[in-house]
């Protein structure tokens, strides 16, 4: 498994699994990223509730591809990562 400290893609529409956080209750989270800022990244579960993550408080699989990011790395606004 690849970590990456900086992930310039969009990650709105990705399928994602909480691995590790601050707050213990967020581990294992998974669903489909919905909505993105700078500092929060909102996640809708299979039960069609959305919550509200910070970025700088998790780190996170994406499922498709397996690759962890550290939610503090992407701590921008997405345009501001795309561009690089």
């Amino acid at each position: 498994m690849q970590t990456k400290n900086i992930f310039p893609y969009g990650l709105i529409g990705k399928k994602i699994k909480v691995i590790d956080a601050y707050n213990k209750s967020n581990v294992s989270i998974q669903g489909k990223i919905v909505d993105e800022t700078k500092s929060t990244i909102k996640l809708e579960q299979g039960n069609g509730k959305v919550i509200t993550l910070l970025k700088g408080e998790i780190k996170f699989k994406l499922i498709e591809t397996g690759t962890i990011i550290i939610g503090e790395s992407i701590k921008k606004r997405p345009e501001e990562r795309v561009k690089g």
